[in-house]
């Protein structure tokens, strides 16, 4: 039985595991790619131990792949865990559109409103980069706003493997633009107070995301070596 790692560990691991994460998610570590955990240690400042819990949850999550003798590598993207994944998000993240309808303030709408400014800015600018760390800031802000700690928790594990298609596809031509417009009509229908208006502008938005998903997971499966 492995030993609980101290406080100090503790807070080192989560270090580690948001480190690797965020580079996961936004492709830094590109799928295969191998982790070397003297090498993450050394850049990270820490000792094996928090590395290999961290590494130890990332494939909890499915982000990494574990083979006793051969090593950790940062696990391919497969087709059924991303649509797992959009599965849960789409009826977790609708559910709580149809909560916050009831319960949003002006405070929260200001910040979604700001939010939306900064996205519109980001596209102006042509980055793509601002924007997508501002979608993902949207999105999180209407779940937290829902009062659902625990629910949040498992929606943020859920979507892992979501996430690195996501970032692949949202360059396609014109979605971008199209995701805003989808951003906007989430927020006013936070602002109309219909809850099941809200939740069907949820669904719709993440059905546009699949759509574009799918596209980009026929093009990933076209570019597979041959077995």
């Amino acid at each position: 039985m492995s030993q609980p790692l101290a406080a100090d560990e503790v807070s080192k691991t989560e270090r580690v595991y948001g480190v690797l994460r965020r580079r996961i998610r936004e492709l830094t570590l590109p799928p295969g790619a191998p982790l070397r955990k003297e090498e993450i240690a050394l850049e990270l400042g820490v000792s094996r131990a928090p590395v290999s819990e961290a590494i130890s949850r990332l494939a909890e999550e499915g982000l990494i792949d574990v083979f006793p003798q051969h090593g950790s590598f940062v696990a391919r993207i497969r087709a059924a865990d991303v649509r797992e994944s959009l599965f849960v998000r789409t009826a977790l993240e609708a559910e709580a559109m149809r909560r916050l309808a009831q319960i949003a303030d002006a405070a929260l709408l200001a910040r979604l409103d700001a939010n939306l400014a900064a996205q519109a800015k980001a596209l102006r600018a042509g980055n793509l980069e601002a924007f997508y760390d501002l979608d993902e800031a949207l999105h999180a802000a209407i779940f937290a706003a829902a009062r659902a700690p625990r629910a949040l928790r498992l929606l943020d594990a859920a979507r892992a493997p979501l996430d690195r298609v996501r970032r692949l596809a949202l360059p396609e031509a014109g979605r971008p633009e199209q995701t805003l417009a989808e951003h906007r009509a989430l927020v006013e229908a936070i602002r109309s107070g219909d809850g099941e208006y809200a939740a069907a502008a949820m669904r719709a938005h993440l059905a546009m995301v699949g759509r574009a998903v799918e596209r980009k997971l026929v093009e990933i499966e076209k570019n597979l070596p041959s077995p």
